[in-house]
């Protein structure tokens, strides 16, 4: 005699399958804030803003424990000082304990805020394989308003690259005159391979004009324009989260593994830069992601 009180067998396996993937995603973002995809406000601000998703249900304990620097011991002091029961989840926090936590992040991790007096010189830089130049060349088709930079370059073409288009093609003896000769606002070698510079004369004619720059370029070479310009306006492009990095990566096929290991470790050490610049944008979607920094360029 069967026991009217269990579930069918089908909807025992999808309730397992579907708490399988919640534990996936949770772990993943755990991931992706211990990484610096996104910081830890930001996945606070999707638990609060829908309690029952994967961030929504993850365990204040767990949070805290993904968190750089935070061991088992520190994150019961933290949660003792803060009165936050340890079986509460991200979700379930009630308004007190909301800000008090907000306040702890934003002390210890602060995020950028924008700075006022910004030029027209916007900066767009990000890890590897999150999609900075498809992001900028999707602002140069949908707003012409906007220019964007043509980068010298000591790398070879790759398939479909068009010189003067998508960059200078130079070698490296063109490339120490240009930076003999000042003619660069910025250059840097890119994964201790390649070298890549932005020509300082036509951003200067076009900002002469009243028009906005902007640039797509890596951090280092970010890092210089603050430098030389400290009122650019620096954009940083994350993923959605670090598995799907990895994955475009992969998926793009233009390097070999050795490369891509490379450029893996140099993504972490980018995304741990996030917090110099001014905005940080999700690419996500392409053409939500480039109104986005249009719209911050304006």
């Amino acid at each position: 005699m069967s026991d009217s009180r269990r579930p069918p067998e089908v909807d025992r396996v999808a309730a397992s399958r579907r708490a399988v993937a919640a534990r996936r995603e949770r772990a993943s973002l755990k991931r992706d804030v211990a990484t610096r995809v996104i910081s830890p406000q930001e996945l606070l601000r999707r638990a609060l803003a829908d309690p029952q998703s994967p961030a929504g249900a993850m365990r204040v304990t767990e949070f805290l424990t993904a968190l750089p620097a935070i061991g088992e011991g520190k994150r019961d002091r933290i949660l003792a000082d803060l009165e936050i029961s340890p079986v509460k989840r991200l979700g379930g926090l009630g308004a007190r304990q909301r800000l008090a936590l907000a306040e702890f992040l934003d002390g210890r991790w602060p995020e950028p805020r924008p700075r006022d007096g910004r030029s027209r010189l916007v900066v767009l830089a990000g890890p590897t394989a999150v999609g900075k130049g498809t992001v900028a060349a999707h602002i140069k088709d949908h707003h012409p308003e906007i220019l964007l930079s043509v980068s010298a370059t000591t790398r070879a073409p790759r398939p479909g690259e068009v010189e003067g288009e998508h960059y200078f093609f130079v070698d490296d003896a063109e490339f120490d005159r240009l930076v003999a000769d000042g003619a660069l606002l910025e250059h840097a070698t890119v994964h201790n391979r390649h070298r890549y510079g932005t020509p300082k004369a036509p951003i200067e004619a076009a900002l002469a004009e009243g028009r906005t720059v902007l640039l797509e370029i890596d951090l280092q070479g970010a890092r210089q324009v603050r430098a030389a310009a400290p009122d650019a306006n620096l954009v940083f492009l994350l993923p959605p989260s670090w598995d799907e990095l990895v994955q475009r990566l992969v998926g793009r096929g233009t390097e070999d593994a050795e490369e891509r290991a490379r450029r893996l470790k140099t993504a972490r050490v980018e995304l741990a830069s996030q917090g110099e610049f001014d905005h940080h944008v999700v690419n996500d979607d392409i053409a939500r992601a480039a109104a986005e920094v249009a719209a911050l360029a304006r």
